[in-house]
């Protein structure tokens, strides 16, 4: 049982700490060469980085796509991140729902987990074509909010 609290933990940090690497994860916590570091929609192919920013209701939401490394899957073949900030200040007391509109019309939703300042739900993305990526997200209010991005 401690073996397997153990690995699970090893597991979470193996996933969080490329997450937590960099307090705005993009501009000061990714290596952007080949980007252009002012463009907040920054996106790139083969493998790079996907990181979209939005504001939503006040709100900035930063939208993150990465392939999972092998044995680091949570429920799918991609990580899909959001961080949500106020005021300058990272929310980490909200209740963040998504859902991933595939190229084909079907749907998936899952609650997303905290880790850090993100939140993360795994989804399979491996496939050709745009998906579309959605959050649900309450915050401490009350109040519901919405955003979404295309992927890649």
């Amino acid at each position: 049982m401690k073996t397997m609290r153990i690995f699970g933990l090893a597991t979470l940090l193996g996933v969080a700490a490329p997450v937590m690497a960099g307090e705005g994860h993009g501009h000061d916590g990714h290596d952007m060469k080949g980007h252009d570091k002012g463009n907040h929609g920054a996106m790139a192919m083969s493998g790079e980085m996907f990181l979209k920013k939005k504001n939503v209701d006040g709100y900035q939401v930063s939208f993150h796509v990465m392939e999972a490394q092998k044995g680091m899957e949570h429920g799918g073949s991609h990580n899909f991140m959001v961080k949500i900030e106020h005021d300058g200040h990272v929310v980490t007391d909200a209740k963040v729902n998504s859902k991933v509109i595939h190229p084909n019309d079907s749907s998936q939703s899952k609650m997303m987990m905290r880790m850090g300042d993100w939140y993360m739900a795994g989804y399979d993305l491996g496939h050709a074509g745009k998906h579309q990526l959605l959050i649900l997200f309450k915050t401490a209010d009350g109040k519901k909010h919405r955003a979404g991005v295309y992927y890649p």
